[in-house]
């Protein structure tokens, strides 16, 4: 957007498209307006402006834009409150003689968008949460030529190939907050198509891909590489003798509770009472670490076009955690764990590993996984980064 189309809106005191703030105190208020704007209910299909720095009727509030305060601004788009991810960009820009940090927010390519669970929308100067005839028409609005593939239709199935009843009693109450479930007159199928697994309620109903993953009754009947293959082996080679192995599958809230159940019992505690009265247990991997890098598998792995699972090796040295797929986005071989970089190839199905309680913050989860390896002793994380696949190692703490 030009100086000058920044200047207009900003004096347009009645567009629905500009939300104007003396100060960025009320971080809630801010992220509702981001997820209204990202929903585009009016479909004007061009980006809304939160002008922060400038009072309701025009001018300026005089507020410091620091660099700190850009970066706070922009970590709302990423901290997991609104979901799925808003596109959006901030900076600070001088409009009509004002000092400003801008927050311009795109259409959303798959509204609903929600923050905390509710949908917020804009229309002229009413910022609410949408009813159920709105939110089935920000269903209707999704361009699906532009969607990424975890909620692209699957001609193949049907909604006799979801488990409803999984969806009702265990993701909608993990996805949404009470009082919205207890007022919900929406039809099953809205339902569906509000989180995204199924496509416009337009005939005939298609299951998304992320619809099988999550809710599916067998989700590798559709997408063959939707699983975890697992080995103990004695030893430090492929060749070497198989302790256990076992092919985690299912429901992605099934897979993950088999892989912590998987992890729990694999991992040795050692007690040490050589320096210290008391008795000191010592995991040969921390917990933490082990679920961080294999939930990250599950996220940012491809789905598409392979029939490879997750593979986990567990050598009596080592762990190696392989996935299908390499750097995806702004992500790169030479900037791959790097803090605060992240993409995500899978986007829609962050926000469901989010609702059922997985991932409490994007994009620290290597971060996080680096530093309880360091408090356990273990070395550090090694990573291999190819086109096709990323390879982490664990080794064992000794």
């Amino acid at each position: 957007m030009d100086d000058a189309e920044l200047e207009k809106l900003l004096k347009d005191l009645e567009s629905d498209r500009v939300e104007r703030k003396a100060s960025p105190s009320d971080r809630g208020k801010l992220q509702e307006t981001i997820c209204a704007f990202a929903n585009d209910l009016p479909n004007h299909q061009q980006p809304g402006v939160l002008f922060i720095g400038v009072n309701d009727n025009g001018t300026c509030a005089n507020l410091a834009i620091t660099d700190d305060l850009l970066k706070n601004l922009a970590e709302m788009r990423s901290n997991g409150n609104i979901l799925p991810f808003p596109t959006m960009t901030v900076q600070k820009q001088i409009v009509a003689g004002c000092q400003l940090a801008l927050i311009i927010v795109e259409p959303s390519y798959a509204p609903p968008v929600r923050y905390n669970g509710r949908i917020w929308i804009r229309v002229g100067p009413r910022r609410a949460t949408a009813t159920a005839e709105e939110e089935r028409r920000l269903s209707e609005k999704r361009r699906f030529r532009d969607l990424p593939f975890d909620i692209q239709p699957l001609p193949s199935a049907s909604l006799e190939d979801f488990n409803l009843n999984l969806f009702q009693q265990e993701y909608l109450p993990a996805s949404l907050p009470p009082d919205i479930l207890e007022q919900n007159q929406r039809t099953i199928e809205q339902q569906l198509a509000s989180v995204r697994f199924i496509n416009r309620l337009n005939y005939p109903i298609q299951p998304t891909n992320l619809g099988i993953l999550v809710i599916g009754k067998q989700p590798r009947d559709f997408i063959p590489g939707a699983y975890i293959q697992f080995l103990r082996i004695e030893g430090t080679e492929l060749t070497d003798p198989i302790k256990d192995q076992k092919e985690i599958t299912g429901s992605i809230s099934q897979i993950l509770r088999q892989l912590d159940e998987t992890l729990q019992i694999n991992i040795s505690v050692a007690s040490d009472l050589t320096t210290q009265p008391l008795e000191i247990k010592q995991p040969d991997y921390p917990l933490v670490a082990l679920q961080q890098l294999t939930r990250n598998a599950v996220l940012h792995r491809t789905y598409e076009g392979t029939y490879a699972p997750i593979r986990i090796n567990w050598f009596s040295d080592r762990i190696e955690i392989q996935n299908p797929g390499g750097p995806f986005g702004q992500v790169t071989r030479q900037n791959f764990g790097q803090p605060g970089i992240t993409d995500y190839r899978n986007p829609n199905l962050a926000e469901v590993l989010k609702n059922l309680g997985y991932v409490q913050r994007f994009g620290v989860g290597i971060s996080i996984a680096q530093k309880e390896l360091k408090k356990n002793g273990n070395p550090p994380l090694e990573f291999t980064v190819e086109d096709s696949y990323i390879l982490a190692v664990i080794r064992r703490h000794l």
